[in-house]
């Protein structure tokens, strides 16, 4: 990251970012990547071919495929005037890349473009997020930021801000809002008190099950998917 370059791999991966407007400083490929792939090369600043043993030496990947792309890190986003989207995400201290890189997925297939997190939640250009997204990072706008600016955008933007609590009323059963922000918590320690405060609406995912012992909780990713689904039934 000092470098401020990012590290895309798999050929599907790949291959979209080559149909993306990201910079790509250097993309290394073996003979077996398809060629036809590599769409503009004025966005590649160098292209290497590589054995499949050299990609392997270079790769993060358990079983890498037949290429690489090192990428340049976009601008950061800045904060839109207004909410414009029926939905969107307030992210408070996401740490696991994996469920950071589903959240993205997830709001991709939702037509869910706008995610917002706290600075405490793990980056974008985490190698495992990026895995994780299967390219949906390169759709999706992340914009780091406070919680209130966020609100007064809400505000502003006549949205009601929602959030994911254990306590919260039962999402089935709940009027949902059309124009909302959703906070999702931390994986271990949910929604910070100062954030919590400003939420206008708990919402919770309710245990149906009907054992004597119950999961304790849901993963962060998995309840972000439920709860999204939810509103876009509206």
């Amino acid at each position: 990251m000092r470098e401020n370059l990012f590290l895309v791999e798999g050929d599907k991966l790949v291959a979209e970012v080559l149909q993306s407007n990201l910079k790509v400083k250097e993309l290394l490929v073996t003979e077996n990547f398809p060629h036809d792939q590599i769409i503009d090369e004025k966005n590649i600043g160098r292209i290497t071919e590589v054995d499949i043993k050299e990609l392997k030496q270079a790769s993060l990947l358990n079983n890498p495929q037949n290429s690489m792309a090192i990428c340049h890190i976009p601008e950061k986003k800045s904060l839109p005037t207004k909410l414009s989207n029926a939905l969107s995400l307030y992210l408070d201290g996401i740490q696991d890349p994996g469920n950071l890189g589903t959240i993205i997925r997830i709001c991709d297939w939702f037509g869910i473009s706008d995610i917002f997190c706290s600075a405490d939640t793990v980056d974008l250009y985490n190698p495992k997020v990026i895995q994780a997204s299967m390219g949906s990072f390169n759709r999706v706008n992340l914009v780091e930021c406070e919680f209130d600016h966020v609100t007064s955008l809400a505000h502003k933007s006549d949205t009601i801000i929602y959030g994911a609590f254990m306590d919260g009323n039962n999402i089935y059963s709940e009027q949902l809002s059309k124009k909302a922000l959703l906070v999702m918590g931390n994986e271990g320690n949910g929604i910070r008190k100062e954030v919590e405060d400003l939420v206008e609406k708990r919402l919770s995912i309710p245990n149906l099950s009907t054992n004597l012992v119950k999961a304790e909780s849901l993963n962060v990713s998995v309840a972000t998917a439920i709860i999204c689904s939810e509103f876009k039934r509206l």
